[in-house]
């Protein structure tokens, strides 16, 4: 459910006053009533204990402090209960403004914990775990049902929070759909028709909404995990050892490394190696620095975040650079070394970013990323990437954040506009990610459907010198891309450059976490399909990397008509499709329409002619080849330049 679903609480219908003792004579005698309904709306990703227990607290909390106005909306449309558990009959709740009350109340709050956390509010009472009640040692859930109903409670997790809440109040509830709207309305919904309609996607089955399966009240009892419980007691003894440890240290004149978080102990004294780890000495670019300078790299970015001023974080996370502990995850990318820093580093960002405490770092070689949790070190994470000489667009973003599947962006001080693009859909255009303050709102990731790639968004900036494309790899620095010839690539922001990458777009995955630097996308060859069905196209796609060796190429070959290019060829470490050897070969076997194999094979416009031996045996003059061929045959390739140098294809 998004924050937006919801309104403010004034937005609310009213009817007679209702005293606190009418207020709780109505919940005394639909206590089952009332937390069924709000165990049905909780969210079902809670898992069924902790739903339990919020649905108990939210019915507790339910009553108000003094005389409250009821709902306008009749307790029921009618009908008798059927509620498992003891209570009384629908007609004594038909009417009831006690239990009206009582009743809009829940609704609001089940839809209230739903609700993600706010960076810039704070939680709601009904967004945090209940304090009470809480049963320690024990797992309680309702009795289990039958396939119906975890079919059911199945669809109605795809539902956002006032769907849910719709379903209830029309099918236990017996309300009609009037009166839902209007309970939706007055609980702060701000589309309650909406709700409803989605509401009514799901087939109706309330029978099943009165089930044990959904009896908060009728429970059944489990032990938690007692392996673990004995490991997290051991665990708990021992860090209050360390902790006393910990403060006998602090105590010392020294000050121990308490200060240092995740990092673990140092006992180094080398100045050198302290004055890295001085967060008083951390470089802090001026914020006009870069509109004055001829440089665009990562050494006239200024320093950004909420969080510049602490130099507790700084500390932490310069300790923890130089010594990680051992529950800090650390990665890198390939030739990176992650050793700590030479002297002082470059603050590029400190601050809050969704769950976590993000700081960023540059040496001059390296960007460093580290990363805690907003209470505590637990789970610290440090991250390497290799950037130097880094210039334009490979020094116009760094990735500041990955969550669920989306990533979040620092971009450079002269990017003037974000936005996400699919890289399949080049007419589909793009949708606007800020900047804000250089921070880019989320960018989701590439989807799968099926095993089969449905998208693939990079990211689109645009800068003083024009507008690019950055395409995430798994890395903190987004691979740039570019198509044309290997020894003048142009930016793929152009239409035309957008329509050449979509078909090979899917094949950046075959890069992932590579350490690339860039991507380049040359169709160098066009080929006459022998069966006269059109045009074929040979794509060369060549990733460079930071470290400048073990780049990869791929040779795609696409038919007329096909969404996707196919892989022809690969090479890792090679010189062909690049700017030092722009050449290229490559072949592959095609059956036409009417059932003929071929093998087909194109070269680089400079290619003189082609040899084919091996399973297939043929010629041609030009760069191009087609000869028929059996399948599954296999066939050596080799091709002649026009300056009489030979090149092999690639395999």
């Amino acid at each position: 459910m998004q924050p937006q679903d919801v309104a403010p609480r004034s937005a609310r219908a009213s009817g007679p006053p209702v005293d606190v003792e009418q207020a709780e004579a109505a919940l005394v005698e639909h206590y089952p009533r009332l937390v069924r309904v709000a165990y049905l709306i909780l969210p079902p990703g809670l898992g069924r204990n902790r739903r339990v227990l919020t649905a108990h607290a939210l019915t507790q909390r339910a009553l108000p402090r003094g005389r409250a106005a009821a709902s306008v909306i009749p307790a029921q449309g009618g009908g008798p209960s059927r509620s498992s558990g003891v209570e009384s009959s629908g007609e004594a709740r038909e009417g009831d403004p006690g239990y009206s009350l009582l009743r809009l109340q829940v609704v609001r709050t089940a839809l209230e914990a739903g609700l993600p956390l706010r960076r810039a509010a704070w939680p709601k009472r009904s967004q945090l775990p209940p304090l009470l009640p809480q049963v320690w040692g024990l797992r309680l859930f309702p009795r289990a049902g039958g396939a119906d109903e975890l079919a059911l409670d199945q669809r109605l997790s795809t539902l956002s929070g006032p769907a849910r809440a719709a379903y209830v109040l029309r099918g236990l509830e017996k309300l009609s759909e009037d009166g839902v709207r209007k309970v939706l309305a007055a609980a702060g919904v701000t589309d309650p028709a909406a709700a409803v309609r989605a509401a009514a996607d799901v087939s109706a089955q309330d029978a099943l909404l009165d089930s044990p399966e959904f009896d908060p009240c009728s429970l059944q009892a489990r032990p938690t995990d007692l392996v673990r419980r004995r490991q997290h007691m051991k665990a708990a003894l021992a860090a209050a050892a360390a902790a006393a440890v910990c403060g006998a240290l602090l105590a010392l004149p020294s000050g121990g490394w308490g200060p240092d978080g995740a990092a673990a102990p140092s006992y180094a004294q080398n100045p050198a190696a302290l004055a890295a780890l001085d967060p008083a000495k951390v470089t802090k670019v001026a914020p006009t620095a870069w509109q004055t300078s001829a440089r665009t790299d990562f050494s006239v970015w200024p320093a950004r975040g909420d969080l510049t001023g602490d130099r507790a974080l700084l500390r932490r996370a310069l300790a923890v650079w130089a010594r990680p502990g051992e529950t800090v995850q650390v990665s890198a990318t390939p030739g990176t070394p992650s050793g700590p820093p030479a002297g002082p580093p470059q603050l590029l960002y400190a601050g809050r970013v969704d769950a976590a405490h993000v700081v960023i770092f540059y040496d001059g070689l390296r960007i460093t990323r580290y990363a805690e949790p907003k209470n505590g070190t637990g789970g610290a994470a440090l991250d390497f990437a290799r950037v130097d000489s880094a210039a334009g667009a490979e020094a116009d973003a760094v990735v500041l954040d990955r969550a669920d599947g989306n990533v979040r962006y620092l971009t450079a001080p002269w990017v003037t506009r974000a936005a996400e693009r699919d890289l399949l859909k080049p007419a589909a255009g793009e949708m606007d990610l800020g900047p804000a303050g250089g921070v880019s709102a989320p960018l989701a990731g590439s989807a799968e459907q099926g095993g089969a790639c449905t998208s693939w968004n990079v990211l689109q900036l645009t800068d003083r010198a024009g507008t690019r494309l950055l395409a995430d790899l798994g890395e903190l620095a987004p691979a740039h891309l570019t198509v044309g010839r290997p020894a003048a690539p142009g930016e793929a922001s152009g239409a035309s450059a957008l329509r050449a990458w979509a078909p090979y777009a899917c094949s950046l995955a075959a890069v992932r976490s590579q350490g690339v630097r860039s991507v380049n996308a040359w169709e160098y060859a066009r080929q006459t399909l022998p069966d006269g069905s059109g045009d074929a196209t040979w794509m060369c796609t060549r990733a460079e990397t930071w470290r400048g060796d073990g780049p990869r190429v791929l040779a795609q070959f696409q038919t007329p008509g096909g969404r996707y290019g196919a892989v022809a060829a690969k090479a890792e470490g090679v010189a062909a499709c690049g700017a030092r050897d722009p050449h290229v070969l490559a072949g592959v076997l095609w059956k036409s329409a009417a059932g003929a194999w071929y093998l087909l094979a194109a070269g680089s416009a400079d290619t003189a002619s082609i040899r084919a031996t091996g399973g297939v045996n043929g010629s041609a003059r030009g760069s191009l080849l087609a000869v028929r061929a059996k399948r599954g045959a296999e066939a050596g390739l080799r091709g002649t330049l026009t300056d009489g140098r030979t090149v092999s294809g690639l395999r």
